[in-house]
């Protein structure tokens, strides 16, 4: 038998020694964007709210305050998404616009 010196310790090869790190786990939340309909001079009014209720889901009354804020500042939010959403809500306006031969645009920014 072999002794062992005072200063080694067993030490099982298959084990490991280190120092324990906590992870922060949270989750970040995603960015936000804003889907915006811009005015222009040729789309009916009674489109963009029917535009409104079918894409974005809203009650009568929210959608033509939304469609008036287009008309007459320019520009209208629909609604805040994350990034994929917003980008196929954007893509729903702007083929349904298409198909029924209006120039309405839709876009998206950073919220």
């Amino acid at each position: 038998m072999t002794e062992k010196k005072n200063n080694q310790r067993d030490v099982d090869p298959g084990r490991q020694s280190g120092v324990a790190e906590k992870t922060d786990t949270r989750t970040k939340r995603p960015d936000m964007y804003k889907v915006l309909l811009l005015n222009d001079d040729y789309t009916p009014m009674e489109f963009v709210v029917q535009l409104l209720r079918q894409v974005f889901h809203l009650g009568e009354e929210q959608a033509v305050r939304i469609m008036l804020s287009v008309h007459q500042e320019g520009v209208g939010v629909c609604g805040i998404y994350s990034f994929e959403v917003a980008e196929t809500k954007v893509a729903q306006v702007i083929s349904a616009s298409r198909s029924s031969e209006h120039p309405l645009q839709c876009t998206m920014e950073k919220a």
